[in-house]
């Protein structure tokens, strides 16, 4: 497990990752990352346009058949 401190950078609030936790995830410098609120907590990975197509797309059958996926549910 690794800390991160939430720090003041300009106008705005930041955090600085590790090189540890950079080398994890496989970025660097100007590679945009996605954060995303799951039942576990707050996971954060390597932005992927895939990906996003396919969040996006999932989202719309989600709203779109909302009310079949709650009968589903039951």
């Amino acid at each position: 497990m690794t800390t991160i401190t939430v720090r003041r950078i300009g106008n705005s609030l930041g955090v600085i990752l590790p090189q540890e936790t950079l080398n994890l995830l496989n970025v660097s410098e100007g590679d945009r990352l996605t954060l995303t609120q799951t039942p576990q907590g707050m996971q954060l990975s390597a932005y992927s346009a895939d990906f996003s197509e396919q969040i996006k797309a999932a989202q719309k059958c989600i709203k779109q058949y909302r009310n079949a996926l709650r009968e589903l549910a039951k």
